[in-house]
């Protein structure tokens, strides 16, 4: 019965951190963007939290590079189970422009596992609406 109640919460309402990892703010922007009242998440029961230890959800934007992967190692090992990564932006999904950077380490899906990918460079709150809607589905 606990474990109903657990599964129909998480199909209700997600939590969500975001990781910025060496982003250039265009991607960050549209995820405060995606939290204004404007677009309303809340409807959906998406809410962003502080802590990894509380979310459902991890967003990450921007690339990883050799500072920051060990750090998103450390975010993913403690997001509680079960769980969904989604990956914010171009850079996120397959570093875009800086691939060929100095700085630049491995694609993030090398780093953790990524379950949803959202590319775009910044993607629109809508498109970062239904990757989330889509996140929700992998709980199911």
């Amino acid at each position: 019965m606990l474990k109903q109640i657990h599964n129909w919460s998480l199909k209700r309402s997600l939590w969500v951190y975001h990781a910025g990892a060496s982003a250039c703010n265009n991607c960050d922007i549209e995820i405060l963007d995606l939290l204004t009242p404007r677009h309303d998440v809340e409807r959906f029961g998406i809410m962003l939290v502080g802590s990894p230890r509380h979310a459902d959800v991890m967003l990450v934007s921007g690339i990883a590079n050799r500072q920051i992967a060990p750090r998103l190692i450390r975010l993913y090992e403690q997001l509680p189970k079960p769980h969904v990564v989604v990956a914010i932006g171009t850079c996120a999904c397959s570093a875009h422009m800086f691939r060929d950077s100095y700085n630049y380490n491995q694609p993030i899906d090398k780093i953790i596992p990524v379950d949803v990918y959202l590319p775009g460079c910044p993607p629109k709150p809508e498109a970062m609406i239904d990757a989330i809607l889509k996140a929700r589905e992998k709980f199911k």
